[in-house]
């Protein structure tokens, strides 16, 4: 059996489209509203400049590539939050934040999928 060039190209792209939905998954709006109900820390890992343009209420940022420096400003003992601009840069955040031991955290995608408030 034989595969041409672009049958191994299509599979690689599939490949890839399947992995990026794999590792940006969000948390479901529901769920977002009820750890925001009870009081989850939001953070949002977009860049300084992104957050001055416009933020969800009360987030405090921690942009992504400082984030492991600044664990600090974010306490454990509470649900976490994070958010970014599309959910990509906040699925790697709570990637990093479950390592480093925070046990309740929930990707909410981008600002725009966060309830109003």
């Amino acid at each position: 059996m034989s595969l041409d060039v672009t049958t191994i190209a299509l599979a690689a792209v599939a490949a890839v489209l399947l992995l990026k939905v794999l590792l940006t998954r969000r948390a479901p709006a529901a769920v977002v509203a009820q750890k925001l109900a009870a009081g989850a820390t939001v953070v949002d890992v977009r860049s300084e400049a992104e957050f001055r343009g416009g933020a969800y209420p009360g987030a405090v940022n921690v942009p992504l590539q400082a984030l492991s420096a600044k664990l600090g400003r974010i306490p454990k003992g509470r649900p976490v939050v994070v958010y970014c601009a599309s959910g990509s840069r906040s699925a790697m955040a709570a990637r990093i934040l479950r390592k480093a031991g925070y046990a309740d955290v929930s990707n909410a995608g981008g600002l725009h999928h966060l309830p109003a408030r």
